[in-house]
């Protein structure tokens, strides 16, 4: 099993602990976590990177999420680049845990998103350990109840026009619209 892990750089002065702490937990879970590219930059090292450095690395960040199995940010310090791969991860379906610290709010721009892809818990580091199993139980009872099936492409623009003005997932759309089909 696979988790991506991302948060501030910027913020490891903060919050480093609770990086590592995050990680630890994951991996005493048995996943495999893609972490090096937030514990181990600095953030005078950023900005640095020629063009071709910039795209060789999305392509590689890109990879990692999309063949996760599950999403871990920590959104106690704010972020673009966070914000960035959280939608990233949205796009390939991903299950998203969003941590942030008791001592600071919730990530302003997601406080008020619903969809069922998408966790946000406060923690401090000795509720970390907790939060993430119950997770990660949660995102593998969800993947056991994926499916895929086959839409004409006139459906296909439907769902997409209705993703973006909904601000949702196309498969969120279709749970719903299966969720108050089944409540008739």
């Amino acid at each position: 099993m696979k988790a991506y892990f991302t948060a501030s750089i910027v913020g490891k002065k903060l919050y480093y602990a609770d990086y590592i702490a995050i990680v630890q937990a994951l991996k005493k879970l048995n996943y495999t976590v893609t972490a090096d590219h937030i514990l181990k930059t600095k953030p005078e090292d950023m900005g640095f990177e020629t063009s071709k450095e910039r795209q060789i690395f999305h392509k590689k960040l890109e990879a990692w999420i999309r063949t996760s199995d599950i999403f871990v940010a920590n959104t106690s310090f704010p972020s673009i680049s966070v914000g960035y791969e959280i939608s990233m991860a949205l796009h390939f379906n991903k299950p998203i845990l969003l941590l942030h610290h008791t001592s600071v709010g919730a990530p302003s721009l997601l406080i008020d998103y619903k969809a069922d892809e998408v966790i946000c818990e406060a923690y401090t580091r000795e509720s970390l350990p907790e939060i993430i199993a119950d997770f990660v139980n949660y995102a593998k009872s969800k993947a056991e109840s994926r499916f895929t099936f086959f839409i004409t492409p006139e459906i296909s623009l439907y769902l997409n026009k209705v993703a973006k003005k909904n601000k949702t997932p196309k498969s969120v759309y279709l749970r719903h619209l299966i969720e108050e089909d089944m409540k008739k």
